[in-house]
């Protein structure tokens, strides 16, 4: 005797959709959710309606809102292609902080989640790892190497959500704008920000990012007294 089937399969058979549901599948959505709505769009069940599935599925895979989090964060890291190691700090830390920014770039919206997220997994611990091996490579102790990676992390995160999401408002790309907005600032009154004008009135992402790690390695090498 067949056994009876339903409007939506056989009898036992997930919900379309549900049996192809994977870890990378609904990172791949969590994303497509924060990429248009933020981090704080993020839910089981807008994921789940970008998948097609029931919310209730996803805990087959991830622990609810912070494991789609986490599985995000652990994604961005995990994105990252690790140079191979030179010897010389600044020549390392630079091609981490490089090798970090286009993924991140990618999903913007999700990077600031590599601050705020506590990660276990292998292949998120492994760019954490290289920066700490430099550090320690150079004489930092265990505790140092760890404040310092967490410093150079915070700025390069700055500075690339100061360039895709903070630019409009304090800086702008195209020659229209960057005139509007020095005039606006050369009449503020203000006699420094007149004399800023000029260049707080055009904004170049790449040149910001440029600066901020230069920056943060030349603190890092005057820290630990190496030319």
């Amino acid at each position: 005797m067949e056994s009876m089937t339903t409007s939506t399969g056989r009898r036992g058979r997930p919900p379309r959709g549900e049996s192809q549901l994977s870890r990378d599948a609904i990172v791949t959505a969590t994303l497509r959710v924060i990429d248009e709505g933020g981090v704080g769009a993020v839910s089981m069940r807008a994921v789940g309606r970008v998948l097609g599935v029931d919310a209730k599925s996803l805990y087959n895979h991830v622990e609810g809102k912070d494991g789609l989090l986490d599985a995000v964060a652990e994604h961005l890291l995990g994105a990252i292609a690790l140079p191979a190691r030179t010897g010389d700090l600044r020549t390392d830390l630079r091609s981490i902080a490089y090798a970090f920014r286009e993924p991140a770039l990618a999903h913007p919206e999700a990077a600031s989640l590599v601050l705020t997220r506590q990660l276990s997994s292998l292949a998120a611990l492994e760019p954490v790892e290289a920066v700490l091996a430099v550090l320690r490579d150079a004489g930092c102790s265990a505790e140092e190497a760890v404040h310092l990676l967490r410093v150079l992390v915070a700025t390069l995160i700055g500075a690339l959500l100061r360039e895709v999401s903070a630019g409009p408002t304090f800086g702008t790309i195209d020659v229209a704008g960057i005139a509007q907005r020095r005039a606006v600032l050369e009449r503020s009154g203000l006699p420094s920000i007149a004399a800023a004008a000029p260049h707080l009135a055009q904004f170049d992402g790449a040149a910001e990012y440029e600066f901020a790690v230069e920056l943060a390695l030349d603190a890092l090498a005057a820290r630990l007294d190496i030319a």
